[in-house]
């Protein structure tokens, strides 16, 4: 487990692809269990650990989990990822060039939770909600792109299914179009960077993640 800023009130993670944040049917040890080992190891806590979970990580995407370590940071940090005071910025390598090399994309997205499966469309529909993204491409290969992503809503596999919808993949996400699988399962979308005003300090929180020890996502980077 990787810790890359931790203080009183927080604890910021590095999530690896595969791994998931909040426990689920599948019964795999999630990080938010992981995290509350180390924080009990480490300050050698009696009895049980507080750790609130404020916002989740798809399973195949790597990348910056915050999590709360007392209740008042939780109920702060709750309300500021509903007000979009939580600015997360995200790395996407797509094997398709977009048509634009910068862009605002906003969609209408329903999910199938039986598929646990999203679906973007370009005009309002009954029960969808309003997703909007920009994105720019900041780099490329011979056969891959790398895009800088900035959320402005947060709805499920909302990155996937909205450069899926333009024809841009993200490359190893089978569900959402891609050709082919990545070896170790992952898909190639990083949660790269975030930022927020602390919740209790007021302290300005800017904190990167790595990129993935693999030889694309290091090219590309040298390429940003």
């Amino acid at each position: 487990m990787e810790v890359v800023y931790e203080d009183n009130h927080i604890i910021i993670v590095n999530k690896a692809p595969g791994e998931i944040v909040q426990g689920d049917k599948t019964g795999d040890k999630p990080l938010c269990d992981i995290v509350k080992e180390w924080l009990k190891e480490k300050y050698a806590k009696p009895g049980n650990v507080f750790l609130g979970v404020a916002h989740r990580l798809d399973r195949p995407v790597a990348g910056l989990v915050v999590f709360a370590k007392t209740s008042k940071a939780l109920a702060r940090l709750n309300e500021m990822f509903r007000n979009g005071e939580v600015h997360k910025t995200y790395w996407a390598i797509t094997a398709n060039k977009p048509e634009q090399e910068e862009a605002l994309l906003t969609h209408y997205i329903t999910t199938v939770e039986k598929t646990n499966k999203s679906y973007a469309y370009v005009s309002p529909k009954k029960d969808a909600k309003e997703a909007r993204l920009k994105y720019r491409l900041i780099a490329s290969s011979e056969r891959y792109y790398l895009l800088e992503v900035n959320l402005l809503t947060g709805r499920k596999h909302q990155i996937r299914v909205q450069l899926s919808a333009i024809g841009s993949p993200i490359r190893g996400d089978l569900k959402y179009g891609a050709k082919r699988s990545n070896p170790d399962g992952s898909i190639s979308l990083l949660a790269r960077r975030i930022q927020f005003i602390h919740p209790v300090s007021k302290q300005e929180i800017d904190v990167t993640a790595p990129v993935p020890d693999d030889k694309l996502w290091k090219a590309l980077e040298e390429g940003v």
